[in-house]
């Protein structure tokens, strides 16, 4: 059985033989095809792979894509019916994501950034080259936006409309959505695709808007080892996701409800929004404990 047909036939499995429902199925297949993609990327065969490599699968799920705890767990139990899938089949002999041990799933408030933190990390970034530029204009869209890596890595040149500032990606289940970019993001981008890309294209034709020194579309993990790049250079140690939680934050803060953010973020479920509020309650009660010690509240000990 090749790779390319293993997600067809395991969600075939969820389905007619695990009873499993049609929204469980597609999130279990699309953890799969996550995951073989990884395979490939390191070159690993499915029959082959062991704890330890899925493990390091797990480690990039969770500093490239920021997934939390409960996502994590999701994870490990979709490897797990995917591996019990393969013993079925005749691939592997072992469960290799048998003895991951699943997170506890206590809530774990996202990372946010203050504005003024973004933007010394944007600043960081040396805009005085073809890559550079692009680097500037990827991070500010994914800021301003409030956009996955995978999303941003996915958008095609066709699928941005400067004159609506609005642009169409596709989000998790491959589910597309329009998502809403402000001028500074426009900006950049309007001199990267002026001044940038047609350098680094030269004559060879890609429809995606990101593109790398090949030519190809830029891959998720160049996004993110450059951006680990910027943060150290600012001096902050922040996961490229932060900069989506941060987008959230601020949307919230300012005033947009629930509902919107909802949308804007590609959430399927608005509990997994509601996250964002706890973050907003407590920056309140930190600035609360900082400027009114008077109440028992932050101390200062210098």
């Amino acid at each position: 059985m090749k790779n390319s047909s293993l997600p067809d036939q395991y969600y075939s499995r969820l389905i007619a033989l695990e009873r499993r429902s049609p929204l469980t199925a597609e999130t279990y297949g699309l953890e799969i095809r996550r995951f073989l993609e990884w395979l490939a990327g390191e070159c690993l065969e499915v029959a082959a792979v062991d704890a330890e490599g899925v493990s390091r699968y797990l480690e990039c799920r969770r500093s490239e894509d920021g997934i939390d705890s409960r996502s994590a767990a999701k994870a490990i139990s979709a490897l797990r019916s995917f591996f019990r899938f393969t013993m079925d089949e005749n691939i592997r002999q072992d469960n290799p994501a048998a003895i991951l041990e699943i997170p506890r799933r206590g809530m774990h408030l996202p990372e946010v950034l203050p504005r003024e933190k973004v933007e010394e990390i944007l600043s960081a970034i040396n805009t005085n080259t073809p890559l550079g530029l692009r680097n500037r204009a990827i991070y500010e869209l994914i800021y301003s936006a409030g956009l996955r890596v995978s999303e941003a890595v996915g958008i095609n040149v066709r699928d941005v409309d400067f004159s609506e500032g609005i642009a169409r990606v596709k989000g998790k289940g491959n589910k597309e959505r329009l998502i809403v970019f402000g001028p500074e993001a426009a900006l950049w981008l309007k001199r990267y695709l002026a001044e940038s890309r047609p350098l680094i294209a030269g004559h060879r034709h890609s429809p995606a808007l990101f593109i790398g020194k090949s030519g190809k579309r830029l891959t998720r993990k160049g996004i993110w080892k450059n951006y680990t790049r910027f943060t150290a250079m600012a001096g902050t140690g922040s996961h490229l996701h932060t900069l989506r939680h941060s987008f959230a934050t601020e949307m919230l803060a300012g005033g947009a409800d629930l509902r919107s953010v909802q949308e804007l973020l590609g959430h399927a479920d608005l509990v997994t929004t509601q996250i964002y509020t706890h973050v907003d309650v407590s920056m309140l009660r930190e600035n609360h404990r900082k400027f009114m010690p008077k109440l028992g509240g932050y101390v200062s000990h210098e």
